[in-house]
């Protein structure tokens, strides 16, 4: 006997289907510890933050670029003996707000619900440079950290300051970003060639998460990492 014809039809899930009560009753308990582990509070935000609250840096990118920088940094310096010179994430990565009041693991899915992981770029001046160009075009509130930006009123770059040092024509930097812009997402290209690769196989939400419990309180602000003056 051979195969002669494959038949399939499209079967809509919809509010139509019934549930089984079996599985409902079987899945319950697993469901349940499920939500109750999601909605733990961890910490308590002051007030409510935006990406749309700033310009240039924003309360919000600027603890998150600052919870990466915290929370990945030991793991970096315990494997290399380096330190992470600075942190570049996207604007468009920051998919919630972070609303005033208790903070939970679910805080954390909303704001970072995709699947990225943290990862260090080694990056000579060249590329710093095309990094900072990237942002003078960009115009936008990137969460940055430990970077000292200025433009003045007409965007040219007064001031570039990682570690409150002028970058330097022969040093290596370490840059923590997420494997998305590693790979060319926003348009951020001069992470590519590069000199080293570091992946530390750390989701930026676990990363977030960490912070939480260590935080108590949490109240980030804008500061004068990325401005303009006028």
């Amino acid at each position: 006997m051979k195969l002669s014809k494959i038949e399939g039809k499209q079967i809509q899930i919809t509010d139509a289907i019934n549930s089984n009560p079996d599985i409902d009753a079987f899945i319950k308990p697993y469901r349940d510890n499920i939500q109750k582990d999601l909605d733990s509070v961890l910490a308590y935000s002051t007030n409510t933050h935006s990406k749309t609250d700033g310009e240039f840096n924003t309360a919000i990118g600027n603890f998150m670029a600052d919870v990466i920088y915290d929370e990945a940094n030991p793991v970096f310096k315990s494997r290399t003996g380096k330190n992470i010179d600075m942190v570049l994430l996207n604007h468009g990565g920051i998919r919630s707000i972070l609303p005033k009041g208790p903070v939970s693991k679910r805080t954390a899915f909303r704001l970072m619900p995709f699947e990225n992981s943290i990862v260090v770029v080694a990056l000579k001046s060249p590329q710093m440079h095309q990094l900072i160009e990237y942002l003078r075009k960009e115009k936008t509130a990137h969460p940055v950290s430990r970077l000292k930006l200025t433009l003045n009123k007409d965007f040219e770059v007064v001031e570039a300051l990682i570690n409150k040092k002028p970058i330097e024509q022969n040093r290596t930097y370490y840059i923590a970003t997420n494997d998305y812009l590693y790979n060319g997402g926003d348009n951020m290209n001069f992470f590519k060639p590069n000199d080293s690769l570091y992946t530390l196989n750390y989701k930026i939400r676990n990363a977030l998460i960490d912070n939480f419990v260590k935080a108590d309180t949490i109240n980030p602000s804008r500061d004068d990492r990325f401005t303009q003056t006028h």
